[in-house]
């Protein structure tokens, strides 16, 4: 009896972390984007894919995002909890990174066997590269209900499993179309801040000139 109560006390403890630790992992994946390989039963494919966290509870709808590579073929994904429209129906999907003046809106299709997800194929790597040159992206489904689905979703941890994600369909990124795709207003008056009064005087006035100088051509 006094053997067995030893044993029961030495593994408990073991069984508690081997119980927790999938229910830990789960835990962090609703707050961090993650990379997750998984198969598909149907075609008994192996694929990738990078999913967002959750939207802050309480302030927006239960949405999630997936960039998906499958058959070397990358996919935009949507899933909601709520009610998007019937099977195989197109929407409206609008995103926008960081403080872009406009939304962008797709076309996305519900699955032929779901009404709360949906997909796009023609627009999944430009909406995948736009996220890799954001902090943040906010997105809004249009439903059938008239109702409007909206999250927002930080990007900070997202280059990663993304960049793995189009790595796996053959997808290259340069570094310098990283860095200068999307390069703006917004990112200019955010780099503009960190830099030190002088600095940012000299950087306008030569800024200024060069626009005196291309006018005058």
């Amino acid at each position: 009896m006094k053997l067995r109560t030893r044993l029961f006390q030495y593994f408990l403890p073991i069984l508690c972390v081997i119980i927790l630790l999938p229910q830990t992992a789960t835990a962090q994946d609703f707050h961090t984007w993650s990379y997750h390989r998984d198969w598909d039963r149907l075609t008994n494919l192996e694929y990738s894919l990078a999913r967002s966290p959750m939207p802050k509870r309480g302030l927006y709808d239960s949405i999630r995002l997936e960039i998906v590579c499958k058959a070397n073929r990358l996919q935009l994904i949507v899933d909601s909890n709520s009610l998007i429209t019937s099977q195989n129906q197109p929407f409206d999907f609008d995103y926008r990174i960081d403080n872009q003046a406009a939304p962008v809106t797709i076309e996305m299709r519900t699955f032929s066997d779901s009404r709360r997800r949906a997909y796009n194929d023609e627009h999944a790597q430009a909406f995948a590269e736009a996220l890799l040159n954001g902090t943040s992206v906010f997105v809004r489904i249009h439903t059938m209900l008239k109702k409007i689905l909206s999250g927002a979703m930080p990007l900070d941890d997202a280059r990663e499993p993304i960049t793995r994600v189009l790595a796996d369909c053959g997808i290259q990124l340069s570094d310098s179309s990283n860095d200068t795709a999307n390069y703006g207003l917004t990112e200019f008056e955010r780099d503009l801040k960190r830099l030190p009064t002088t600095q940012q005087r000299q950087l306008l006035n030569r800024i200024r000139q060069m626009i005196k100088e291309l006018d005058n051509r």
